[in-house]
């Protein structure tokens, strides 16, 4: 597990990131169990309360539940992961956005970009960006 971490945001949130992330990609599925608390914890190099913290906080927002006895699980709720999954590509775009229009790129021009990237020209995007 990926153990480097933003000195700027708290590790829990990071790690909730992370295993949100692992849910959309497929890695955990619906109804699976996630880790132990104490395997994650090992996993991602940090202390157990950290963990207990993530999973309180996915089972608070209903991405993940508890079933007593056995251990934390991925919701089987689609609606609730469709949400997840939603929620996650809009922060990733408002994040990517904020940054480009820092770099003083329009939306006109970041879609050009976009366009270009998707559609298999970052060849030609390079030449451009660099004045070739």
């Amino acid at each position: 597990m990926d153990h480097i971490f933003d000195q700027n945001q708290p590790i829990y949130l990071q790690i909730i990131q992370r295993m949100y992330a692992k849910i959309l990609r497929g890695e955990y599925q619906p109804g699976e169990k996630l880790p132990s608390v104490i395997e994650a914890a090992m996993g991602y190099k940090v202390n157990h309360n950290t963990i207990a913290r993530v999973y309180s906080e996915m089972v608070r927002s209903g991405v993940a539940i508890i079933r007593r006895g056995e251990g934390t699980f991925v919701t089987e709720d689609q609606s609730v992961l469709d949400a997840l999954h939603i929620t996650m590509r809009r922060s990733q775009l408002e994040t990517f956005l904020t940054e480009m229009h820092r770099l003083g790129y329009s939306n006109s021009e970041i879609l050009q970009a976009l366009e270009e990237y998707v559609h298999g020209n970052e060849a030609d995007l390079n030449y451009k960006e660099l004045g070739q």
